[in-house]
């Protein structure tokens, strides 16, 4: 979005608009266009109001009801914080104390929302000019919280009488494209490390594929999941990592929680969320786990306890051992324990009804004999791609079958499991 959009979205008659135009429907946005002009609209007011009604639905799955009263751009709701996990991030500012949080690039104000929203005062930069406008209408609705166009790297904290420091740098270039090298981030990684030893209450969000080599040893750092998908990882220094230094999985899910057995779960609120976090210990950083032969139950651990490198933390927790030394699948022989009411499972389970070596012919003969035509194909470890591997199954039938390629004690297998009801 450009200065002359935003002027035109902020006039009376152009908010009035925005928010006057109806639930955004891709198939009917052309039609709506024309009416607008028909009717004397701006063409530019009015495709700039269609852009923002079009991010606005796009953000509902990430900001909840906030999004119908945000401005956006496609790249700042990119990098946004889930408000679901923004508030995990003001709840750890909260309880460490601190009164006045800085967030050095705050870009369209997900996390500074959350942060105002416990109650914490905020200031808000962002060196793009624009991106800072935004935020500042987003916002608008606190008090606590203020936003400049500057370079947060350059407030004088404590002057500003901030005792909390939060960074999201950014991580994709211009054309979009990720950027996995923290020195290229915008800000530069290292420049906001830095800053701890300013302002020890520092938090810095990351991309999920940071790769454990090169972590600060003095911060925690966390993976967190939403209903499976592994939306960030961030680096939380001094007394926003109460209990040390150390990596952790936070798993959130939503609605219901699995429940490894299939058993049901009394008292669980089906409209909120349940959570659970896993962490490393001081002496259980180079846990081994078990390798053994496949079970009766195959459990697939969250994406967060995969990425924070926590499986054998996770098989022990489900007594159980992995199937191959290599692979995060760890199997049982009996259901695993399950999780206490109100946590979230850290793995998904599956009761194993056959295990085979990989072949094609064999695998494409046992599908036929049981009328399989709808297959779904989950895989670790493996080069075989399930578009791939469908179309030369060439299946046909009404049954549905679950098929887990992976190796087991080095060697290709197909694991066929049902998965067990959450």
């Amino acid at each position: 979005m450009d200065v002359a959009s935003l002027t035109k979205l902020l006039s009376p008659e152009g908010w009035a608009l925005l928010n006057a135009l109806p639930p955004y429907d891709e198939q009917q946005a052309m039609a709506l266009a024309t009416r607008l002009r028909s009717e004397g609209v701006d063409p530019d007011l009015a495709a700039a109001a269609l852009t923002q009604s079009r991010l606005r639905a796009r953000a509902r799955a990430k900001l909840g009801a906030f999004a119908d009263g945000m401005l956006l751009t496609p790249d700042g709701l990119e990098q946004a914080t889930r408000l679901l996990v923004a508030a995990l991030h003001a709840r750890r500012y909260l309880a460490a104390g601190v009164t006045k949080v800085a967030d050095l690039t705050c870009g369209v104000g997900a996390d500074a929302l959350a942060f105002a929203g416990v109650g914490l005062d905020v200031l808000a930069t962002d060196v793009d000019e624009v991106t800072a406008a935004l935020a500042t209408v987003n916002l608008r609705a606190f008090p606590e919280a203020e936003v400049r166009h500057a370079d947060g790297l350059t407030l004088d904290l404590a002057t500003e009488g901030v005792d909390g420091v939060y960074a999201d740098p950014a991580r994709r270039t211009r054309g979009g494209r990720r950027i996995f090298d923290p020195a290229a981030y915008a800000p530069p990684l290292d420049a906001v490390w830095d800053l701890r030893d300013r302002v020890p209450a520092l938090g810095i969000k990351v991309g999920p594929g940071i790769p454990h080599h090169g972590l600060p040893a003095d911060a925690e750092t966390q993976w967190v999941s939403v209903d499976g998908d592994v939306v960030e990882a961030g680096l939380w220094f001094g007394p926003l990592a109460p209990e040390g230094p150390g990596r952790s999985a936070h798993v959130l899910r939503s609605d219901v929680r699995a429940v490894p057995d299939g058993s049901s779960s009394e008292g669980t609120d089906r409209s909120g969320t349940v959570s659970r976090t896993l962490r490393t210990g001081p002496d259980d950083a180079d846990l081994v786990p078990d390798v053994g032969a496949v079970g009766s139950y195959l459990y697939e651990p969250d994406g967060a306890v995969v990425r924070a490198g926590l499986v054998a933390h996770a098989a022990a927790e489900l007594g159980g051992r992995l199937v191959d030394r290599t692979i995060a699948y760890v199997t049982t022989d009996s259901p695993a324990p399950v999780p206490p009411s109100g946590t979230a499972a850290l793995a998904t389970g599956y009761r194993v009804l056959d295990v085979m070596p990989f072949g094609l012919k064999r695998l494409k003969a046992y599908l036929r004999e049981r009328g399989v035509g709808r297959l779904t194909v989950k895989k670790r470890g493996t080069a075989v791609t399930p578009e791939q591997l469908r179309s030369q199954l060439a299946l046909k039938g009404d049954a549905a079958a679950t098929l887990v390629l992976t190796r087991v004690a080095g060697r290709q297998h197909v694991l066929v499991v049902e998965p067990l009801a959450r």
